[in-house]
């Protein structure tokens, strides 16, 4: 199978416990580097550690990080392991929000019962991620910072709302989720940060999300496109706020304001559906590789869109 654009080996990462991850990384020959391990309790232990050895990087889920050590793209002297610290695995309410812990694996966001209420379409795209087995290991954090263009989490994050929490040497700071991919295999985070946790509001009734993909295969894919939805409606039905971001149809998600704002004041009609529609498609900037077209991937963009909004709506009025 594959993670991102690289083989990955045959590993079942549901396994792979905080004692077995290094073992798996040193036992793996001279097909990949042997970096130490740490596994520090506290935030600031990370901090420590990553900021004083420019080379080593966080592991909070290893499916992308394990995969491209052992392809030779990276070769950290360090690895740190974030899943000791008991904060950064979760699901849990402060106040407004739901806070989700940066190590905390995808499957595990199913067992939320309000979390799936609320933002289904989050959830949902989590996993879709890789297999069942990657899904124990992967987190949204990996997902992300891993940026690629066509991570199945990022547009249902972006379309949301989303913050994560930052941590570094400089403390901590709250940043978009849009904001952290710059470019494909680029984050804005600086040398010695990291992701502690993501952060989504507590909705009311009549709100709801969604996230459709378009894959050459039925499962264990990378998005050709892909789409999030969040959609709000008033008692009468009518759209009182949406947000619409695509995947893989540019370099980093692309949140379409101009997608949305077809959308508000309407009862999604036809008419507002179609406008939308043509918001997306003029807002894509997709290449053309062996996965999908410029024409394909703009047109799919557009279908699965609409789709994706009346799914959001569809759920939206069933919490009336």
């Amino acid at each position: 199978m594959e993670v991102g654009q690289y083989s990955c080996p045959s590993v079942d990462y549901s396994l792979c416990g905080h004692d077995l991850v290094p073992d798996l990384i040193h036992r793996q020959g001279n097909s990949m580097p042997s970096p130490a391990f740490h596994a520090p309790d506290t935030v600031e232990g990370a901090v420590a550690l990553l900021s004083g050895d420019p080379t080593a990087r966080p592991l909070s889920g290893g499916t992308d990080l394990i995969v491209q050590m052992r392809s030779g793209r990276i070769a950290p002297s360090a690895v740190v392991d974030l899943k000791r610290i008991a904060s950064l695995s979760g699901v849990r309410r402060e106040g407004d929000a739901f806070v989700i812990g940066a190590a905390t694996p995808c499957t595990a966001l199913k067992n939320d019962a309000d979390l799936c209420a609320a933002w289904p379409g989050v959830v949902e795209a989590a996993n879709l991620i890789g297999s069942v087995q990657v899904r124990n290991r992967a987190t949204m954090a990996g997902n992300l910072c891993n940026a690629s263009p066509a991570a199945d989490s990022v547009p249902a994050l972006v379309a949301a709302g989303a913050s994560c929490v930052v941590a570094g040497p400089a403390g901590m700071r709250e940043v978009a989720v849009q904001d952290i991919p710059v470019s494909p295999g680029r984050t804005s985070l600086a040398s010695g940060e990291f992701v502690v946790e993501f952060r989504l509001p507590v909705r009311g009734t009549r709100a709801a999300d969604a996230y459709l993909r378009s894959i050459p295969r039925t499962e264990m894919d990378i998005a050709v496109v892909g789409v999030g939805a969040n959609i709000e409606l008033d008692a009468d039905g009518t759209c009182t706020a949406a947000s619409i971001a695509l995947g893989a149809v540019a370099p980093t998600v692309v949140l379409v304001e101009a997608a949305g704002a077809a959308l508000v004041g309407t009862r999604l009609e036809d008419d507002a559906l179609a406008s939308m529609v043509e918001a997306v498609t003029a807002a894509c900037a997709p290449i053309d590789d062996k996965r999908g077209t410029v024409a394909y991937r703009k047109a799919m963009a557009g279908v699965l869109a609409k789709r994706t909004v009346q799914i959001a709506a569809q759920r939206a009025g069933a919490k009336a």
